[in-house]
């Protein structure tokens, strides 16, 4: 969950385009703009009078390998709403690729001013939120299942389910942390000292022990805004569980994800920019040649 997602007041009323690229399923909220009130049509039936649902541009991640990233995604059909509420299913498709497609399961409330409403999202396909980049899933191996279920859980805005299960996800894994650690710090020539706190602290067998025996930091590459995220993490996994609110072990567990993910993304770069600065440095050094000096015209 996202930090605008998580300062949305429960009570807000939003606009539809917040509702759907900020809402996780399960929620039901106000918008102000769910119809521009413009009657689409009537009919004598049990839906009566139907208005013109307003589907906004989307921004949203597209993974196909042209896009990766956010794209705007615009609504793949018209959809009319009427009065009361109704369920729909409504599609959203990358302007940029054309092959990514978003769907909602929603039901539709509209008031009788036939502009604001409700909006329930039962569900999404692909689901809610970005998705998990690769290094991080890489970082943890064994542990995938326990990260996605915790992600979820983060998403869905249940705090301790998401905080056991990114703790778990850290403190099993974390000689293959450690391991990786060693071994970025090892290609791009970290001191000794440091690496033999790191293989020191590797270790000891419990998390909070290990971190007391980094004294020497890790490579400055590594530090997120400075800091040793092994002391981040540190620092939130040793609040306890049974001492925090569900809102608290929310904010904790999206600090250790991020701090996490940050770190599986500095470990890739860190050995990819020093591959790349050999790479160089072997390609200068063989195009160097010596420079010719041609003779002085003679007096």
């Amino acid at each position: 969950m996202t930090q605008d997602q998580q300062q949305l007041p429960a009570q807000e009323i939003l606009s539809v385009k917040e509702f759907f690229e900020k809402v996780p399923p399960g929620r039901n909220v106000s918008v102000k703009d769910l119809s521009g009130g413009n009657l689409a049509r009537r009919e004598v039936g049990s839906y009566g009078e139907l208005f013109r649902f307003n589907l906004p541009v989307l921004e949203l991640h597209c993974n196909t390998a042209s896009c990766d990233g956010i794209r705007f995604f615009e609504p793949a059909h018209t959809s009319n709403i009427g009065l009361g509420a109704r369920r729909e299913f409504v599609t959203f498709v990358c302007r940029n690729c054309k092959e990514t497609h978003k769907t909602y399961a929603l039901r539709c409330s509209l008031n009788q001013d036939g502009v604001t409403g409700e909006l329930f999202k039962f569900g999404e396909d692909p689901p809610f939120g970005p998705p998990i980049p690769a290094r991080v899933i890489t970082l943890i191996g064994p542990e995938r299942g326990y990260f996605i279920k915790g992600y979820k859980a983060e998403n869905q805005g249940l705090g301790i389910a998401a905080y056991a299960y990114y703790r778990r996800v850290v403190e099993n894994q974390k000689n293959r942390i450690f391991d990786e650690i060693i071994r970025v710090s090892e290609k791009i020539g970290a001191p000794k000292e440091v690496l033999d706190d790191l293989n020191a602290a590797k270790e000891e067998t419990q998390f909070s022990k290990a971190i007391g025996v980094i004294k020497h930091g890790i490579p400055q590459t590594l530090l997120v805004n400075g800091h040793n995220p092994l002391t981040l993490l540190h620092s939130a996994l040793s609040e306890g569980l049974h001492a925090q609110t569900d809102e608290q072990c929310l904010e904790l567990a999206t600090s250790i994800r991020v701090v996490l993910t940050d770190l599986a993304e500095r470990l890739g770069n860190a050995l990819r920019e020093h591959a790349e600065l050999n790479t160089a440095v072997s390609r200068l050094l063989k195009a160097k040649s010596p420079i010719a000096v041609e003779p002085s015209p003679s007096g």
